[in-house]
């Protein structure tokens, strides 16, 4: 493995220096990452029959934790992807979960808007880049990666909360307003995230362990969406 991937990185207010527990509270705080996957598997548990997506993302929620952790504590280059990958497994299988069990897609097309959102998402910053003439991932402290996900949270939730004439009609709207307020909790987990460099002359611990504790709701509120409303299917 190339020298460059043991390189240090330091991105938040709360390190000051490249030792292994230079961020206690970003890395502890992603405990609860573990304790809402565990959660969620014995809130799944109590169903009438077995959900595998929804056990499979609470798995994912578990990494996440583990990923953010080792990031927060290593703070190398490599431990930056054991970060970010169970992260954007997340959003592109909960994403396409969502096209199958609140819209009824079928495997193919849902399979389809999941790779095309993909694809948007991971073009965004750089055309943004590119258009601006300024390196948007520097100036969101890395929070663009993100937009796609919130936005598509927002939209997925209007859709289902405008949904009328069908026979699903009740389950939609709950699973819709579900959504919905839960966009609204990542868009302040995300402004915590953004905020954080820029805030460490006031706040040196820094606002970073927020977004992992408001995402703890986040994704436990996904989960618990996912499993109350909608049939369900893959």
């Amino acid at each position: 493995m190339p020298d460059t991937w043991f390189a240090p990185l330091q991105a938040y207010c709360e390190r000051t220096d490249a030792t292994f527990w230079a961020e206690p509270i970003n890395a502890v705080s992603n405990a609860a990452f573990l304790a809402a996957a565990f959660a969620v598997m014995r809130h799944e548990g109590r169903g009438r029959r077995p959900d595998a997506p929804v056990r499979m993302l609470a798995g994912l929620v578990a990494l996440v934790g583990l990923g953010s952790f080792l990031f927060h504590t290593l703070a190398v280059r490599w431990s930056l992807l054991a970060d970010v990958i169970p992260i954007a497994l997340f959003i592109h299988a909960y994403f396409f979960l969502a096209l199958r069990r609140f819209f009824d897609l079928g495997s193919g097309p849902a399979l389809g808007l999941t790779l095309l959102f993909a694809g948007v998402g991971f073009g965004l910053e750089p055309a943004l880049t590119a258009l601006s003439g300024s390196d948007v991932d520097a100036v969101s402290n890395g929070s663009i990666g993100y937009v796609p996900a919130i936005l598509a949270l927002f939209g997925v939730g209007a859709g289902l909360a405008r949904s009328h004439g069908i026979p699903q009609a009740p389950a939609r709207h709950g699973a819709g307003r579900a959504l919905l307020g839960i966009a609204a909790l990542f868009g302040v987990s995300l402004a915590f995230r953004t905020l954080d460099r820029s805030l460490c002359a006031s706040v040196p611990l820094g606002t970073h362990f927020l977004w992992h504790v408001l995402n703890v709701g986040v994704l436990y509120g996904l989960l618990v969406t996912a499993l109350r409303h909608g049939a369900r299917k893959a």
